[in-house]
């Protein structure tokens, strides 16, 4: 629950009508729910069958409904930043963040290869938790065990080469062609959050894109 209205408006220096205007584009922006009788909250949102939120994976015999693959955590340790984190993080990221590697399968198969690299201290209580709990997305663990709620990203998609290790995860041959997903990832301030490097079996991709007006 958030303060209310006449609080914030005191606390930010700024007139009741122009913090009712704010609270109110963050209700329509759905980051807020307002229930009546009851106060102002921050709005939980449904991961469910959305995977990563932003980036979806389907079904090929049925296009339409989203899945939700299995996830397999391979490691999770701190590292030293690597230069295009830290280039992501900012000049306030610390010299070190946590590093995560999982591998995506879908009925078995290997399709995604990820390294996702955590802020520290936001992150620090992740290498004390039991991976094997975490479930197949993180950004409801994020949201849930250390309040940080990912609000927007920023995918990238090209192709390259499988490293060592994502060709062995993906079980493809040395030096092959795959999918490579950038994601930079972002709290409701604009804060970066998460960079992801991800490698994906290049059969498994589709980039379909509508233009123009739809029939009624």
């Amino acid at each position: 629950m958030i303060p209310s209205e006449n609080r914030l408006a005191e606390e930010y220096g700024v007139a009741l009508a122009t913090m009712r205007m704010a609270l109110k584009q963050l209700v329509d922006e759905g980051l807020l729910d307002r229930r009546r009788g009851t106060g102002t909250f921050v709005k939980q949102p449904a991961f469910r069958a959305d995977l990563f939120r932003f980036f979806h994976v389907h079904d090929v015999d049925d296009p339409d409904i989203p899945v939700i693959p299995e996830s397999r955590i391979l490691s999770c340790q701190e590292v030293p930043l690597p230069p295009e984190v830290q280039k992501a993080f900012g000049a306030d990221s610390a010299s070190h963040c946590i590093k995560l590697e999982r591998v995506r399968l879908w009925s078995g198969e290997p399709m995604l290869f990820e390294e996702v690299y955590l802020r520290l201290p936001d992150f620090e209580e992740l290498l004390s938790l039991n991976l094997k709990t975490m479930g197949p997305l993180l950004y409801p663990v994020f949201l849930e065990k250390f309040g940080i709620l990912i609000s927007s990203a920023t995918d990238e998609l090209s192709f390259g080469i499988a490293t060592e290790t994502s060709a062995k995860q993906l079980e493809l041959a040395s030096e092959a062609p795959v999918a490579v997903i950038q994601r930079i990832a972002r709290n409701p301030a604009g804060r970066v959050i998460e960079f992801r490097r991800v490698h994906g079996r290049p059969e498994r991709f589709r980039y379909r894109v509508t233009l123009g007006d739809q029939p009624a």
